[in-house]
């Protein structure tokens, strides 16, 4: 009974191997992920957009870094935009997800845009705490068509409003809303500038809505949008203010399908 006593209170003292290696294993993990480059992060938001969005000359490490923002057309497109000055982050665990906090140079006055990720079963949840932000229309330029042909140019104030937008089993839905506002447009397709001043507004739902009108200017734009699965279907119209016509006549060509003096716009 003594040899058995003393060989139990032996292999207590003495740890399994199995959780030592384990123990070292997780802390080698541990400091891995601490000190994980920025371009990590870099590479998981490439893959997970096609390449439509990418963090170029990434800084710092995976949780607090900085990079230049820019956007291409994705997969086989030749061109790319990249957005003035740089995109910081702040990245941290959030429940089973991860929150960020992003701030770029240009574009958010005052106030980091804050982020939280969550997985869904086959999909993933993003949610965006209400905000403002002021971004050049001239970035949109890098997401290849329509826009490299129009080469827009402007400035685009942001609002968004308990926003969240879910992507599961290649569905989209959406909560919230979110307003833009496209002040002073231009293109290289027409010498009139500015054209004018439109506001889009975005409504969440099962199917969320698109609408698009004009608040001042030489090109009317107005037109109705849904997103069906992940793709927009928008149809609307552009036409020319009176005494307009000549100069809009080429823009108006590109837009749509001609009728009469209208554009007739059909995305989808």
């Amino acid at each position: 009974m003594k040899r058995v006593t003393g060989l139990s209170i032996s292999s207590h003292k003495r740890p399994p191997w199995g959780w030592a290696l384990s123990g070292a294993l997780l802390g080698l993990l541990i400091v891995l992920l601490a000190a994980a480059p920025a371009r990590w992060l870099a590479s998981a938001v490439a893959r997970g957009t096609a390449g439509m969005v990418q963090l170029q000359d990434s800084q710092g490490s995976m949780w607090s870094g900085s990079a230049r923002l820019v956007l291409a057309g994705g997969e086989g497109s030749q061109g790319s935009t990249a957005l003035p000055g740089r995109v910081h982050w702040r990245l941290g665990p959030s429940g089973l997800g991860a929150r960020a906090r992003v701030t770029a140079d240009c574009c958010t006055p005052g106030t980091p845009l804050d982020l939280q990720v969550a997985p869904r079963w086959g999909g993933v949840r993003l949610k965006i705490a209400d905000s403002r932000t002021q971004w050049p229309a001239s970035v949109l330029t890098g997401l290849g068509t329509p826009w490299n042909t129009v080469q827009p140019q402007g400035e685009l104030t942001m609002s968004t409003q308990g926003l969240s937008v879910e992507w599961l089993a290649g569905r989209t839905t959406m909560e919230g809303g979110v307003e833009i506002t496209a002040r002073h447009m231009s293109s290289r397709l027409s010498t009139l500038q500015p054209m004018g001043t439109y506001r889009i507004k975005l409504a969440g739902g099962d199917t969320p809505l698109l609408d698009l009108t004009t608040v001042e200017g030489a090109l009317r734009l107005s037109g109705q949008g849904q997103w069906v699965g992940s793709r927009l279907r928008f149809t609307g119209e552009a036409s020319a203010a009176a005494g307009m016509e000549a100069q809009l006549a080429n823009l108006l060509n590109i837009l749509g399908r001609r009728q009469g003096d209208k554009a007739i716009i059909s995305l989808g």
